[in-house]
């Protein structure tokens, strides 16, 4: 498993908390400077490619905005991370934006299918253009369906949408307006659809705009009567509601996020990537510090110790890697081991837990958390950890 986190964008959208620059603050030679950090990446899978990988063997590109790359320097970064070609994965992904593909045209997807990523993720998170104009995206609601559209055209067989919801202006009757509206996308319903509640990161401009006063969170019954909504509307459409988040209509599930939220080893490269290893047992964390600069500075460099200086990494104990078993497993409706609860777990929160409903057993030795409480499932765990 192997993430790529692309750490550019051409804005910065009102709630986002992931580390990435603006292209555009690049002193005018934008194309030079990505070239530069796609060779420093180049670099850096090279330094680790040894590091261990287990099935499913997935790629996936994130960010910021992969699709922002021109298309000869994200070719660049597959043939570097793929053997020159000869590697071929189980699930590639790349994330995009719809002006993007847009202005990329049919060309660009074609390029994209033509080195293998036959699985894209689009960030549309809303088809109501007051909604999208205040979250600072670059593109409205028609070019998101056009956008979509242009996907199935090209031929994308797996096309997986992002949505936003619990933001205090989207009501209940525009949720589930949005929510039919993708199901009726030109070209077929999206395969897969995650869809997070608008939360506040610090230093984000939503968190400015909250301290400033110049935003009110929605209330907890609001974003609960929403996530019910999308259960109800997704699940009467036939999606699988695999993970809190996370929809896929049968067989269309996340392969690299499952892996994830199975405890696998994943290789994370780029600045702001997180991984994870396990070798004789031994658990490590591991993550790039968020600076292009230094993490391109670093692998232009071969000082070994000036490349380790751009990484952190801290050794999980026994301890910390079952309570992150249960973090993770719970969130999916595959649930956990039991024995692996009652092991890692706080007995007497596991007995409250299962008589009040928060958790049940599914008859196959595992214990997960029913769907009806999935919109609680952080105080749920938090109660078993």
């Amino acid at each position: 498993m192997i993430y790529i986190h692309i750490p550019f964008c051409r804005s910065f959208c009102t709630y986002c908390g992931f580390y990435s620059e603006l292209l555009c603050s690049c002193g005018g030679q934008p194309d030079r400077q990505l070239e530069s950090f796609a060779e420093a990446l180049s670099e850096e899978y090279a330094d680790r490619m040894t590091e261990s990988f287990r099935t499913p063997d997935t790629l996936y590109i994130g960010g910021g905005t992969p699709s922002v790359l021109p298309f000869p320097v994200l070719s660049a970064i597959v043939r570097a991370v793929s053997g020159g070609g000869s590697r071929h994965f189980s699930e590639f992904t790349v994330e995009v934006n719809p002006d993007d593909i847009i202005s990329g045209g049919y060309g660009y997807v074609e390029n994209l299918l033509s080195i293998g990523a036959g699985r894209i993720s689009m960030g549309i998170q809303s088809l109501d253009d007051g909604v999208l104009k205040w979250m600072n995206r670059r593109h409205d609601s028609a070019s998101a369906v056009e956008a979509y559209s242009m996907l199935r055209r090209a031929g994308v067989a797996n096309v997986s949408i992002d949505l936003i919801f619990g933001a205090s202006m989207i009501g209940n009757d525009m949720w589930r307006s949005t929510l039919e509206k993708i199901l009726a996308m030109p070209g077929g319903p999206p395969d897969h659809v995650s869809a997070y509640q608008l939360s506040v990161e610090p230093d984000t401009a939503l968190d400015s705009l909250l301290r400033k006063g110049r935003y009110r969170e929605a209330d907890e019954e609001t974003c609960g009567t929403q996530y019910g909504i999308l259960c109800d509307v997704l699940g009467d459409a036939g999606y699988h509601h695999y993970e809190v988040s996370n929809f896929a209509l049968p067989g269309k599930e996340a392969a690299h996020n499952s892996a994830y939220w199975s405890g696998l080893p994943y290789l994370g490269l780029g600045p702001g990537a997180h991984s994870y290893s396990i070798h004789d047992g031994v658990r490590v964390r591991s993550w790039n510090l968020p600076s292009v600069r230094d993490y391109t500075a670093a692998y232009h460099s071969a000082d070994a110790s000036l490349r380790r200086s751009v990484r952190e990494s801290e050794t999980l104990t026994e301890a910390q890697t079952g309570i992150e078993r249960i973090m993770l497993s719970l969130r999916t409706d595959a649930g956990i081991p039991e024995e692996e609860l009652w092991k890692y777990g706080a007995r007497e929160g596991i007995e409250k837990m299962l008589s009040s409903g928060n958790i049940v057993r599914l008859g196959n030795g595992r214990i997960r958390i029913p769907e009806e409480k999935f919109f609680i499932s952080d105080s749920v765990i938090a109660g078993l950890i």
